[in-house]
């Protein structure tokens, strides 16, 4: 009997112990549970928001008709600028830049950020009252790069660039892009800058930054214009063939370039690019600059005389036309020209 009593008092004992140790337990394994959760929800998150783009478009208007117009939205959804609103700098150190795809490669529509139009959104440039395509010049067939502009820059055309003795043509800074993948029209890149190509356009300075999306499998390898020809084989003599060339077909002189048409290195184009960000600053937080031509509404720059609000920048968008008389593309847009330079 006393076995027996000896008995029942150690399983009592033992339930009651093992309900003291595997509270704990228990606890610290919910609790465990419950930050790995967490922790897995927070990388899905991360995850997420790194496959979502920064920034978006909206088409209005037809496409092949003077209405069409590309705009853009940050991931908050707010109407933006792609010319005032959209970082110059992609990274705190300053050395990636963000690029705005204006024209992708083997395209020949010439879109570009519309200067005039309040929000700047991407329309395709009027000559003599026809969309403007650009020719194509043999062996080239469109752009042969994916073609933009940087964002917040701005070629002052009463500055007179000393390197070149010619002034700005008023307009952002065009890019280059070198990389293997054909970009989306206003898709927003993130590039590497390596050199700088100065074309003299009717006695104006138009610089062309040569970059290459840092997404690209030889971005790691190229770092100056000195590695171009080494992985990109003829590309900078293509490069500058295609600029002089490209506008003789609509009756137009060979274009002519500063520096023998001989690329500058990245110092050099960091340097242009700094100094364009500067007159893109007095040009937005100044209503004296001297540019009443280029449309300034914003929503990110505080010190602006231009700022508007979200509200403001949606009506914008909303106001823009839809539709449009749509122009037939016709058919000799694809003509090879045959260029003989004298």
């Amino acid at each position: 009997m006393f076995a027996e009593i000896a008995r029942s008092s150690y399983i009592a004992f033992s339930r009651v112990l093992g309900r003291r140790l595997f509270q704990p337990t228990c606890a610290a394994s919910a609790k465990q549970l419950c930050s790995s959760y967490r922790f897995i929800q927070a990388q899905s998150l991360r995850k997420k928001s790194e496959k979502m783009p920064m920034f978006e478009t909206i088409a209005k208007g037809n496409i092949n008709s003077p209405d069409y117009a590309l705009y853009f939205k940050n991931n908050c959804g707010n109407v933006i600028s792609p010319m005032h609103d959209i970082p110059l700098y992609a990274n705190d150190d300053k050395t990636i830049y963000n690029m705005v795809v204006e024209v992708p490669r083997w395209t020949n529509a010439k879109m570009e950020i519309s200067l005039k139009t309040p929000m700047n959104p991407i329309k395709q440039d009027i000559k003599k009252g026809k969309l403007r395509f650009v020719a194509n010049c043999f062996p080239h067939k469109g752009y042969i790069w994916n073609y933009g502009a940087l964002p917040q820059t701005w070629e002052n055309p009463n500055h007179i660039e000393p390197s070149t003795g010619c002034k700005g043509d008023n307009d952002p800074i065009d890019v280059i892009e070198i990389g293997y993948r054909v970009a989306k029209r206003g898709e927003v890149l993130q590039v590497k800058v390596l050199g700088a190509i100065a074309l003299i356009d009717e006695g104006e300075t138009d610089w062309k930054i040569i970059a290459i999306d840092v997404k690209d499998p030889l971005a790691s390898k190229l770092n100056d214009v000195s590695d171009i020809d080494q992985y990109f084989p003829g590309l900078l003599r293509a490069t500058v063939e295609w600029f002089k060339i490209y506008k003789i077909p609509d009756g137009k002189p060979e274009n002519q370039f500063a520096f023998n048409g001989d690329a500058k290195n990245s110092d050099f184009a960091t340097s242009i690019i700094a100094e364009t960000h500067k007159f893109w600053q007095s040009l937005i937080n100044q209503s004296n600059v001297g540019a009443p031509d280029i449309a300034c509404q914003n929503i990110t720059n505080r010190n602006s005389e231009f700022v508007i609000g979200k509200e403001e920048s949606l009506k914008i968008l909303q106001e823009a036309p839809d539709g449009g008389e749509v122009e037939e593309v016709l058919d000799t847009v694809d003509t090879w020209h045959f260029i003989h330079l004298k």
